[in-house]
């Protein structure tokens, strides 16, 4: 059986898709850009985008039911993967108490909805 997910402390989907849909034990959630829920707006500088990004997976998690640690894979979208490093360093903030770290891929790619800089999106398991 499937379950929507919806929070108000996480950005409304921008087009006719979930927030994120769970299937058993397993959470799939949308691709996530920076914006923040409380203005609707895109975070303008890059390293704003990617903390509004993993805040946004955050809520939408908690909402779930779910946490950071139940994360098991992230792919991360960059418009400029030269950027790369920068995305680490905040992503370590965010998985910092994870272990083991999930499993990612980072994809370079050349637009992103909205103008953003980066997306994400996270599949998660409650084991």
């Amino acid at each position: 059986m499937k379950r929507k997910i919806h929070t108000d402390r996480a950005p409304a989907p921008v087009g006719p898709y979930s927030q994120a849909v769970e299937v058993g034990n397993v959470l799939f959630l949308s691709g996530q850009i920076g914006i923040d829920p409380e203005t609707g707006d895109l975070k303008k500088d890059f390293r704003e985008q990617v903390h509004q990004v993993f805040r946004n997976v955050e809520e939408i998690l908690k909402e779930a039911g779910y946490t950071m640690e139940n994360i098991v894979k992230v792919t991360l979208y960059l418009k400029d993967i030269s950027r790369f490093k920068e995305v680490n360093a905040v992503y370590e903030e965010f998985f910092k108490n994870v272990d083991p770290k999930p499993a990612r891929v980072t994809v370079g790619v050349k637009d992103l909805p909205l103008g953003a800089d980066v997306e994400v999106e996270v599949i998660a398991v409650k084991t």
